[in-house]
């Protein structure tokens, strides 16, 4: 066993999960056999927490939960909030005075729980949602039919927030925009309609950085998987960082390794070939 990793951060889509959103019983039993062994497991993910699926929340072992890409990090046993990052009010009027003429939606993110509007669902093709994200915005999202006004008046209670575009170019343009409007905000994308905005200080090192400093640890303690570019900052933190075969190019070249796909069971593969903590 590899005594010095003590912690492993794990992103979800496309990492640990396959492409039908499950678990696999050789992943499922690489992150058992490596709590046993005393092997802290975290979830580091783009999603708030009331969407992190029960296949994963139902690994005993699993206590903390990177979420809204290390907006809030939580012990999962009750829902617990360790630490969290507020968009502020200015940030939120400024990104949707930029942006709510442009042929884009939004998803917002309270407290844990995520919502999204109602002609996201509707009009799915108007935002380049497929038909497996738009299942998951069904199974996940509360609806409502004037998001914009729905965040106007949360703005001060936003953990991050999404919006939805399906144009390479104009998510460009917008992400120039808010740059030059504000310096209050951290974005990053985990799929190419998705722009996902927390405040600056957010960001899935800040949540693996924030645990590895709550445990005692150090950075040389961790490894961190990931497959896209809101993994970034933290392959780059962590002491061992992975990516998954199917992980973006610039990814593959910052990681330290390369496992297989994540429908080939990668992350099991890396536990007991690369780590060798199980």
């Amino acid at each position: 066993m590899n005594k010095e990793i003590k912690l492993v951060a794990l992103d979800l889509d496309r990492t640990t999960l396959n492409s039908q959103n499950r678990i696999s019983d050789a992943n499922r039993q690489a992150l058992i056999s490596a709590i046993n062994n005393g092997v802290h497991v975290c979830i580091a993910s783009g999603r708030a927490f009331d969407t992190l699926p029960y296949d994963i929340l139902d690994i005993p072992g699993i206590e903390y939960a990177i979420t809204s890409n290390g907006a809030a990090i939580y012990r999962i046993k009750g829902k617990e909030c360790l630490h969290s990052f507020l968009l502020t009010e200015d940030s939120v009027h400024t990104i949707l005075n930029l942006t709510q003429d442009y042929p884009v939606t939004y998803e917002a993110f309270i407290k844990g729980q995520a919502f999204a509007s109602t002609e996201y669902i509707r009009y799915p093709e108007k935002y380049g949602a497929t038909i497996h994200s738009l299942e998951y915005v069904k199974k996940t999202r509360i609806l409502k039919d004037d998001i914009v006004s729905f965040i106007k008046e949360h703005a001060s209670e936003l953990d991050s927030m999404d919006i939805v575009v399906n144009d390479q170019k104009l998510k460009n343009d917008i992400i120039e925009q808010i740059q030059l409007a504000t310096s209050d905000v951290y974005m990053t994308s985990s799929i190419s309609q998705l722009l996902e905005i927390s405040y600056k200080d957010a960001g899935k090192k800040s949540g693996v950085q924030f645990l590895t400093e709550y445990l005692g640890l150090t950075k040389d303690n961790v490894a961190a998987f990931g497959d896209a570019d809101n993994d970034t900052d933290m392959i780059e933190y962590a002491g061992v960082g992975i990516a998954m075969e199917n992980a973006t190019s610039h990814l593959k070249e910052i990681a330290d390794y390369v496992t297989l796909h994540h429908d080939k069971d990668g992350v099991a593969y890396a536990f007991h070939n690369i780590l060798n903590i199980c």
